[in-house]
């Protein structure tokens, strides 16, 4: 795992663009403390810091080929590269290291750019090519390895992490008012904006071509939704038979490693599967107040499984405290309070190991998410006359807001792509009409969710919300939160769930055997039985839980409301509205905890990154 940094600008000298590079590469040292490099050449800056894991003596970057006509930076891991490393000796080409970076460089070399649909694994990459002058670039299929970029006067500067481009001294941090409305729907800013005005997200499952000043984007995979008419038992099998090896794949390194434990059956299923082949370092996270303590769960799979488990306690002060340093290596504002327990879970491993396995992706690759439940819950109303339909909608207009009946009703009432925004809706429009001073228009959700629906309105609904999920949530908060609060203590994470042979097949099951017998992710859950305990196979979805709610209630309430008052973003936020909202949460009367936790993010992020009145560095 690495971080990568550069520029194409005709007009800078390299004298001047040497120390450019290194003021942005400082920036993401955390990304790669063991080296760093850089490279020249004419209009092309390339920069790189390393965390070495593969080869750790001989994989420096910018590295190049044989005649130093290709140059290339390289964030990730390439899980299948020996084999392919096989294949272009096969066909005459030298190596001089044992790196899967080598191995792109090659592949490019053979086929172009269409080597990106050969990589089995998580990347991010730049490669210059001096013989066309042409800068390519690629990020794997799901986005589990970022890249941002930006295009400021003629030039192209990237960088694996914002901070390191708004180092560039051409680039000027501002808001982009319509990617602020999408953050307070969905709790983050969906591909392939960001919340800074300019910067962009390359998307997952596409690679680039800069030429002549002019960028060329396209897709190299697409996931498709084919559901096949056979029995569970061929996806039970097929699930045990790819997991097994996707996670034998993701051992590969030459460093410690170990993996995240929650106790839920997406971590226990790694951790089983390691633990087949080698000793093992676990590690799960809890809260120093007993009644909020999720471990004992995460401690039993561990005796059960035989690894060395290891846990923190992390108390309502110390979440408060490290709450700027996180927004910090976020880069943009992402809402989820699981980044908080995903940062100091880290931060423990990161003391004994280099390389974590984790759960991330198994919930929407099998079906996992409790939502997925919903288009059986309504399906009965949809089953009612027409008439009887239309009286039950009038009648419940007259029932108070957030009860459960009127919230059925507008739900079983309201088609799929217009209620269902991804895992987290957190302001409705109409709220936040109220909560944004500067929303002149209306930029609604639908905006974001509506192409994603429209490719996919011929699979059943849950199909339908595991694409959409696919699509925003996984790359745009899951994903995020797991590269950068691991990356904040230069520790890989490794996602054997998206391995994409993994998530092709699991997008051939049915949507009756994704949730049956009230259970979701029913499939991995039957195919773990031959790895797990029962009770730990069905065990509910655990993640890392964050007492969130009851914290702004009391340990936190004051931390709050000073947060809250204080804050210089009136041009953003309504004062006295978000007010209004913590005083209600305060009294019990709503559970306002997400809300206000996206408007502190948020505030936190503006003080940080606009205002700059937050000052932090590494």
């Amino acid at each position: 795992m690495c971080g990568i940094v550069g520029f194409l600008d005709e007009r800078t000298t390299e004298e001047d663009k040497r120390p450019i590079l290194s003021a942005m590469m400082g920036e993401i040292t955390h990304r790669g403390p063991d080296d760093s490099g850089i490279f020249c050449d004419g209009a092309v800056a390339l920069g790189f810091r390393r965390l070495s894991i593969i080869d750790l003596a001989a994989g420096h970057q910018p590295m190049a080929n044989e005649d130093e006509t290709v140059w290339m930076t390289f964030n990730g891991e390439i899980y299948n590269y020996l084999e392919l490393r096989e294949w272009l000796i096969e066909r005459g080409h030298r190596f001089a290291t044992l790196t899967d970076s080598e191995v792109i460089i090659h592949l490019y070399e053979e086929i172009g750019m269409e080597c990106t649909a050969k990589l089995r694994g998580m990347f991010a990459f730049v490669l210059w090519d001096a013989r066309t002058k042409t800068l390519h670039g690629a990020r794997d299929r799901f986005g589990i390895k970022p890249f941002y970029y930006t295009m400021p006067g003629n030039r192209f500067i990237y960088s694996s992490e914002v901070k390191a481009i708004l180092a560039h001294p051409h680039v000027v941090p501002q808001i982009n008012e319509t990617s602020l409305q999408h953050y307070f729907t969905f709790q983050f800013v969906p591909d392939p904006a960001t919340l800074f005005e300019g910067i962009y997200r390359l998307p997952p499952s596409h690679y680039f071509s800069l030429k002549d000043g002019q960028l060329a984007l396209k897709r190299y995979w697409q996931l498709e939704f084919k559901p096949e008419n056979k029995p569970l038992s061929h996806f039970i099998e097929g699930t045990r038979h790819l997991l097994t090896e996707a996670v034998r794949m993701h051992m590969m390194s030459d460093v410690p490693r170990g993996a995240f434990l929650s106790g839920g059956v997406d971590s226990s299923v790694i951790v089983a599967l390691l633990r087949r082949q080698e000793k093992l370092s676990t590690y799960s996270v809890g809260y120093a107040e007993n009644k909020y303590d999720e471990l004992s769960e995460a401690r039993r799979t561990a005796e059960v499984l035989g690894s060395d488990h290891h846990e923190i306690k992390v108390s309502a002060g110390e979440f408060w405290q490290a709450l700027p340093h996180i927004v910090w290596h976020m880069d943009e504002p992402v809402a989820d309070p699981a980044a908080c327990a995903l940062y100091f879970v880290a931060a423990r491993a990161g003391q004994d190991i280099t390389v974590v396995l984790s759960g991330e992706g198994a919930d929407e690759v099998f079906g996992g998410y409790g939502i997925y439940r919903e288009p059986a819950e309504v399906r009965k109303f949809g089953l009612l006359p027409g008439a009887l339909q239309a009286l039950l909608v009038r009648a419940a207009k007259f029932l108070p807001e957030g009860t459960k009946g009127k919230d059925y009703v507008r739900r079983a009432s309201t088609p799929l792509a217009e209620r269902y925004f991804g895992n987290a809706l957190i302001f409705t429009e109409e709220q936040k009409d109220k909560l944004l001073p500067c929303r002149s228009r209306r930029i609604l959700a639908t905006a974001v969710t509506a192409p994603y629906f429209a490719a996919c309105s011929h699979l059943d609904d849950i199909s339908q919300m595991q694409y959409l999920d696919f699509n925003t949530w996984l790359s745009g908060d899951i994903l995020v939160k797991a590269d950068r609060m691991t990356m904040a203590h230069s520790l890989e994470l490794r996602v054997p769930f998206l391995d994409h042979h993994v998530v092709e097949f699991a997008a051939t099951i049915p949507a009756h055997f994704k949730i049956a017998e009230n259970m979701t992710k029913y499939v991995l859950r039957q195919a773990a039985t031959a790895w797990l305990p029962q009770d730990v196979a069905y065990r509910p979805k655990r993640g890392f839980p964050v007492p969130t709610r009851e914290w702004m209630k009391r340990e936190w309430l004051e931390d709050v409301r000073a947060q809250l008052m204080q804050s210089n973003t009136t041009e953003y936020i309504n004062k006295q509205y978000a007010l209004d909202l913590l005083a209600e949460h305060a009294a019990g009367k709503k559970d306002h905890s997400r809300r206000l936790w996206a408007i502190i993010v948020f505030q936190l992020w503006f003080a940080t990154y606009i205002e700059k009145s937050i000052k932090l560095t590494q």
